[in-house]
């Protein structure tokens, strides 16, 4: 018998396919991003009404006081069907989808886990909050099971939650800023093509002190770390060439934060790049394509998806004195939908290393390998 929460998420996915397809067929108008966006704090932590795509983006490193690790990471998507809500008389009007993604990466046990939720937003599946509510995003947990997936605002920064019963793991974390919030380009405008809807408004938390409690198979573990914490949104960001994307987000251990992407065209060359450096005292430097190369030492072919995907790394950027290599935790960190057909990514904690020293830590987001699907974005 297939349950109420599991039609659900079925008709949601249709719903997905069908108004992504007549928008775009109706030509309907979406705010884009703008290089003099107007922000306002704490507003904009919010859902921003209009544009197509946005997502709050967590990842980090936890352990427990005897030592145990783990890597982590939290996504609440809103993607767009409409911008405005129909005129309907139903409960079940709709003009954006939640989708979440969850995974934690036992780094001690070399054991990755991930679990997502995709429903309509509308009162009984999920939704977005409003300022000044506490609650920026939440939605029900995967189908069959009774916990609720939230995003909350702390006053400072973020706390939030999520749990699988089915995938036998669950989080539940609350940070603070170790350093204020910076802007990801200028002003917070990040180009990713030439077009003109091909950008974002992009800003970041890169170092978050977190405390809370990791579950894995019923068993409880207190932890603490750093989190890093991105908000994008925008409407079209990618151009239709742009299958994927490379994302590398480092915390080094002498309190530098560096931000780097990749995009990579139909034929796997890199069609556009850009980066962040965010120095100890928290001044920011914006990094060119030519200012920093990304060097692939080894790749690794998933057994499940026969996707290959790049596995370790080198970071060069001369003008800051950054030679780095990046080293997975654990290889098998694919993310697999099984809401979404061929839709899998590696999502992953790696360690950064120098001269065989250990000087950070970091995490690396892989998308467009192995699929011709990819997120309307």
């Amino acid at each position: 018998m297939v349950s109420g929460c599991r039609l659900a998420g079925l008709g949601v996915i249709f719903l997905l396919a069908m108004l992504l397809a007549s928008s775009a067929a109706d030509g309907v108008k979406w705010k884009t991003a703008q290089p003099h966006y107007a922000w306002s704090f704490p507003q904009d932590h919010w859902a921003r009404a209009g544009y197509k795509t946005e997502w709050w983006y967590f990842t980090g490193h936890l352990q427990t006081e005897n030592g145990r690790r783990f890597g982590y990471q939290f996504t609440f998507f809103r993607i767009g069907v409409l911008p405005e809500t129909p005129a309907l008389n139903s409960d079940w009007r709709a003009n954006n989808v939640i989708m979440g993604h969850a995974a934690v990466s036992d780094l001690s046990e070399q054991k990755h886990r991930f679990s997502e939720v995709l429903y309509r937003a509308m009162p009984l599946l999920g939704g977005f909050g409003s300022y000044p509510d506490a609650v920026l995003a939440w939605s029900r947990g995967p189908a069959g099971t009774d916990a609720d997936w939230r995003l909350l605002w702390n006053g400072e920064a973020f706390d939030f939650e999520m749990q699988d019963a089915e995938a036998r793991f669950g989080f539940s974390l609350s940070t603070r800023p170790g350093k204020p919030l910076i802007f990801q380009g200028p002003n917070g405008w990040s180009r990713k093509g030439e077009g003109a809807s091909e950008s974002s408004q992009y800003y970041s938390f890169t170092r978050l002190t977190t405390t809370g409690q990791v579950t894995i198979d019923g068993k409880t573990f207190r932890v603490t770390g750093q989190s890093w914490m991105d908000k994008e949104f925008g409407s079209n960001q990618l151009s239709k060439q742009q299958v994927g994307w490379d994302w590398f987000s480092l915390q080094l251990d002498d309190q530098r934060e560096i931000m780097l992407f990749m995009l990579r065209d139909q034929k796997g060359h890199i069609d556009s790049a850009r980066g962040t450096i965010v120095q100890p005292g928290g001044q920011v430097q914006y990094l060119s394509r030519d200012a920093f190369t990304i060097t692939v030492q080894e790749r690794w072919k998933s057994a499940n998806t026969s996707g290959v995907y790049p596995s370790r790394w080198v970071i060069s950027i001369p003008g800051e004195n950054v030679e780095v290599e990046m080293v997975p935790e654990i290889a098998d960190q694919e993310n697999r939908s099984r809401l979404l057909p061929k839709m899998h990514y590696w999502e992953g904690a790696v360690t950064l290393r120098q001269g065989g020293k250990s000087i950070g830590k970091g995490y690396v987001e892989l998308t467009g390998y192995g699929t011709s699907s990819r997120l309307a974005i």
